[in-house]
């Protein structure tokens, strides 16, 4: 069962819920990750001991070729010689396993991890009130949860194990040097703060262009999805080439966003290599000076050369991953940012047992407005008592708060003042899953997924047998259709229903509503998108299950709630009269004007 109400339309632009954060200079979003990272930290460590042995394997390959060339080529024995290679093959072995199972574990954490953090952000947003939804584009909410965690995942996977393992390479190498040879590691220590010095300036600046990379890319996934949604609308007034040429726009917004970060980390690659092997190069002819006039061996040099290489490629490497890590760090702001929101409506902490007997809803003097506009109450000192098994129908002009009623019977919002009461027990007493257990809805805009019929009308009732849900079908007037579809009831509705036309896209989801079996029926003009016969038949069903039922119905036409037990005429957020069809036409001005404009040819 559907149990999303359409949200009311924003009049006034408003702040967004989720804004855009000045980018902080740090790497400290990637902090908001260790929730997600701690459950994992055997894998950590495994994947820390392989990361490890590597680097220590490579710091030992150099002391290797030195022996090789200064005891094994030296001493002119074969046997020496046929030691110190397969010293370097066992070490190249070792070096293989511990590679592969650093990858095999950081592999492992960058999918589990990221798949965690979709899950912990899907799960929030579908917790949100429609606040969140009128104040945020599902487009950027999608983009946070492909594009960013994809970002995240590379971090996790790749980037973090490469900057840890070439960390160590550089602490390592640079010990090596100053074992190898005090005075030329000195030079390239001095040479090194020429390094670091670019390497911070430029990483900040991609970080804040990566933030805005990723805003732009999102904006794109806004506009589509929004137009995808809408795409009879778009063809019907042919505005393809105009709607093409928006997201042509947005799409070289992005691109140039993107280019103006990749240009910064291209200039950031570019100094470090030419600044590191600049000073590579000279202290490695000041080395080759040394071995001339005998202050080195061959094999020390070479020794310090393959150290040097290390230490360099250490260096280079971690330009590319701080530029890694900056990203990352854009994208995991914007989803703790995301994860951050906290719904307006919020559990109790001591929520009271769910009442089972009765079926009796209580407005008491409720006042209301939507964040919106809060300017404009939506209902104002609004009163109404509807017993159990009753049959109430709602009428009145578009903007009374009609719809408002079934919003703050869902929790979808809650009151600024009065009470909301099942039963006789204020629903911001229960838990959300028990406030909104009693009730199902029948929405005027139908929600179907993609899915079978079967899916769909089981989407309240899940446990539901078969013949339940062809019992449900029947009493929606919908089985005959769904036997005449090509697999029954096992045939694929396709995305929101587009296999369906509109009256019996309404079926199903009266089925669907009939099938959960509710204390309490909420029925938004449910028969409106039906043919003359189709209503008949529905809105008889509709009657048959609201019997010993209570059932609150808003209608437009008013030829369909004549019979109710109560029809509340509603103007402005407020009853201005209520009784039978016939007392109406009598007593209330409103319902009898409204009552002329349908009924009177």
């Amino acid at each position: 069962m559907s149990k999303t109400l359409a949200p009311t339309t924003l009049s006034t632009p408003v702040e967004p819920l989720i804004t855009v954060a000045p980018s902080p200079k740090r790497l400290s979003p990637l902090l908001g990750l260790m929730p997600f990272l701690r459950p994992y930290w055997v894998r950590w460590v495994w994947t820390f001991i392989a990361l490890a042995v590597a680097a220590s394997t490579t710091l030992t390959l150099p002391v290797a070729f030195r022996y090789l060339i200064d005891s094994g080529f030296s001493s002119g024995q074969s046997e020496h010689i046929d030691r110190y290679f397969l010293a370097l093959f066992g070490l190249s072995v070792i070096l293989a396993i511990a590679t592969a199972l650093r990858f095999y574990f950081v592999s492992w954490l960058g999918e589990r991890v990221t798949a965690d953090i979709r899950s912990a952000v899907y799960s929030h947003v579908l917790r949100m009130s429609p606040q969140f939804f009128e104040h945020t584009q599902t487009g950027e909410v999608l983009s946070r949860l492909t594009t960013d965690t994809t970002l995240i995942q590379t971090v996790v996977g790749t980037s973090l194990s490469m900057g840890l393992r070439n960390f160590f390479m550089l602490v390592g190498g640079l010990a090596m040097l100053l074992i190898t040879s005090h005075r030329l590691a000195g030079y390239i220590l001095i040479t090194l703060v020429f390094v670091i010095v670019p390497i911070f300036l430029f990483g900040r600046k991609v970080r804040k262009l990566s933030r805005d990379s990723q805003d732009r890319i999102a904006d794109a996934s806004a506009l589509a999805g929004e137009v995808l949604n809408a795409m009879p609308t778009v063809q019907s007034y042919t505005q393809e080439s105009r709607e093409s040429a928006r997201f042509n726009g947005s799409v070289e917004t992005a691109f140039h966003t993107a280019l103006s970060r990749i240009r910064a980390r291209s200039w950031l690659t570019v100094v470090v290599i030419v600044l590191v092997f600049a000073a590579i190069s000279f202290v490695l002819w000041l080395g080759a000076k040394a071995v001339l006039a005998g202050q080195m061996t061959g094999g020390e040099l070479s020794q310090f050369i393959l150290y040097a290489v290390v230490t360099a490629g250490a260096i280079g490497s971690i330009a590319e991953v701080w530029g890694d890590l900056q990203r990352a760090a854009g994208a995991t702001e914007r989803l703790m940012q995301l994860l951050n929101v906290v719904s307006p409506v919020v559990e109790t902490l001591h929520p009271v047992s769910l009442p089972l007997q009765g079926a009796g809803i209580e407005f008491d003097c409720v006042n209301f407005s939507y964040p919106s506009r809060q300017d404009t109450l939506a209902l104002k000192d609004f009163s109404l008592k509807i017993r159990p098994g009753e049959h109430v129908a709602l009428v009145g002009p578009s903007g009374a708060g009609k719809t408002t009623l079934f919003q703050l019977l869902f929790r979808f919002y809650d009151p600024q003042s009065g009470v909301v009461s099942f039963n006789g027990v204020n629903l911001r007493d229960l838990t959300l899953k028990d406030a909104r257990q009693p009730f199902s809805v029948v929405l005027q805009e139908t929600v179907i997924f993609a899915g079978s019929v079967l899916d769909n009308i089981r989407y309240g009732n899940p446990q539901a047998s078969f013949e339940e849900v062809q019992q449900a079908a029947e009493m929606a007037a919908a089985s005959e259709f769904i036997a005449a579809l090509p697999q029954g009831y096992d045939t694929f509705l396709g995305e929101r229903g587009v296999r369906l036309s509109g009256g019996q896209r309404q079926r199903i989801s009266i089925a669907r509503a009939i099938l959960s079996n509710p204390p309490i029926l909420l029925l938004d003009e449910a028969t409106s998108a039906l043919d003359a016969e189709s209503e008949r038949q529905v809105q008889q069903a509709l009657d048959n299950a609201a019997h010993n039922r209570t059932t609150l119905v808003i209608a437009h036409r008013l030829a369909t709630v004549q019979a109710a037990d109560r029809i509340i005429v509603m103007e402005a957020g407020q009853i201005v009269a209520e009784g039978t069809h016939t007392r109406l036409l009598h007593d209330s001005p409103l319902y009898a004007r409204l009552a002329a404009l349908q009924f009177t040819n």
